[in-house]
């Protein structure tokens, strides 16, 4: 399904949007809950990769599809390692068996997991044959993908002396460790992170409790954006979010200033303000603790004319597409002049748009909705505009609450 956009003539937004669960929240607390059942989950969300997520948890079939769910893949990595007698195959989509794997794989293999490859060296899909796993000291790369440290992390209670993993080098999306960690600590198990080593401490058995996800920042950005290109006195409601969150990408509220938007916190609420906006000078942000707000950005400074130089997105790679790669060539298409690298994106100031384009979402659900707030500027076509569901299910829904006019093609 394709879906065109049309221009929106009102710009002055008032309303009030309820966003799901996390996804990060809701994946962990899926993998937490099946190694202690006394866990109850509120707010989960229902995003596509937290329901590949369920499934596989709860499936007996030798053969575990997750599809494009690349945090699913990396958690379920390490859980069915440790699910002593259990034999899958775990696999996904074409894109998901070009995602590496090996970093995780060779942490949990020197711990004495049984995993093998089971087409390409370093790929999905696996052969798991879970195990107990008796060491407790480990070894991996720091500037990866935090979910592989979080995968170990998980998983560490359950090992009989729990988890000492030491981090080299440069650490990277160190909020989404932390949330990891906020997490073990909520349900009652120990651990400490001090320069590079985390430790974990092994746990039976934890107390009956509920968790409530808190909702998913990620999905907050487009509102964000939303309300940057809207007029003088827009405001939006969104719910439910902490003002001392877990998630990284909370650091919206501050970047965001930036374009003239005031976040307001309520009781399990943020209300989104346009505000004069003064601040025309270039957008520097290292974003290496949040990459997945990237899009966002990008698209928001391109719409407002304003110039961004983005740093720490090396992990943009090896998502769902190649970031960066997507993003310099729509961007293109809209007019915009973009200069990429390996982990850097810049965005000359524009003063024009080009209308009626049409955005190539390359299997990425943060490429449909990053774009699709430009509507409040040109009329845009999304296409394959359904891949917001792996995150945001009734996301097209919530864009027509906001008074955009959706053609579904």
């Amino acid at each position: 399904m394709d879906i065109l956009l049309n221009v929106l003539e009102d710009r002055r937004i008032q309303e009030e949007i309820t966003i799901s669960g996390s996804k990060s929240e809701s994946n962990r607390l899926l993998i937490l809950q099946k190694l202690f059942p006394e866990i109850t989950i509120d707010n989960l969300s229902d995003s596509d990769d937290s329901v590949h997520m369920h499934h596989a948890l709860t499936t007996e079939d030798l053969l575990v599809d997750i599809g494009h769910a690349g945090t699913a893949m990396r958690f379920l990595t390490s859980y069915f390692a440790v699910n002593r007698g259990r034999e899958v195959f775990l696999t996904g989509s074409e894109r998901m068996q070009n995602r590496p794997i090996e970093i995780l794989v060779n942490a949990l293999r020197d711990l004495g997991a049984d995993i093998t490859y089971a087409v390409k060296e370093g790929y999905p899909p696996l052969k798991i044959k879970g195990k107990e796993l008796t060491k407790d000291k480990v070894q991996i790369n720091g500037n990866v993908s935090s979910q592989y440290i979080s995968s170990l992390l998980l998983i560490a209670s359950k090992l009989d002396n729990g988890l000492e993993i030491e981090l080299t080098g440069k650490i990277t999306s160190v909020p989404y460790i932390n949330m990891t960690l906020s997490l073990l600590s909520q349900i009652g198990i120990e651990s400490s992170f001090e320069d590079n080593i985390i430790k974990v401490f092994p746990k039976e058995s934890i107390e009956t409790q509920t968790v409530v996800v808190e909702s998913d920042w990620s999905s907050a950005s487009y509102f964000y954006s939303i309300v940057a290109l809207s007029e003088l006195g827009s405001s939006v409601k969104l719910s439910a979010y902490k003002k001392e969150s877990l998630q990284g990408d909370s650091c919206l509220a501050e970047i965001y200033k930036h374009f003239g938007v005031a976040t307001t916190f309520g009781e399990d609420c943020i209300t989104l303000t346009k505000e004069k906006n003064t601040k025309r000078e270039t957008l520097v942000r290292n974003l290496k603790d949040a990459p997945d707000i990237a899009q966002t950005i990008a698209v928001t400074c391109f719409a407002e004319g304003i110039a961004c130089n983005l740093s720490g997105l090396h992990t943009l790679k090896i998502k769902e597409t190649d970031r960066l790669v997507a993003l310099h060539d729509e961007l293109t298409k809209l007019g915009a002049k973009v200069i990429i690298t390996n982990e850097t994106l810049q965005v000359e100031t524009a003063t024009s748009i080009n209308s009626n384009v049409a955005i190539d979402t390359y299997n990425d659900h943060r490429m449909a909705m990053a774009f699709a707030p430009l509507a409040l500027k040109v009329s845009i076509k999304i296409n394959d505009a359904e891949v917001v569901t792996k995150s945001y299910q009734k996301f097209w829904n919530d864009i027509e609450q906001i008074g955009i006019n959706i053609t579904r093609l």
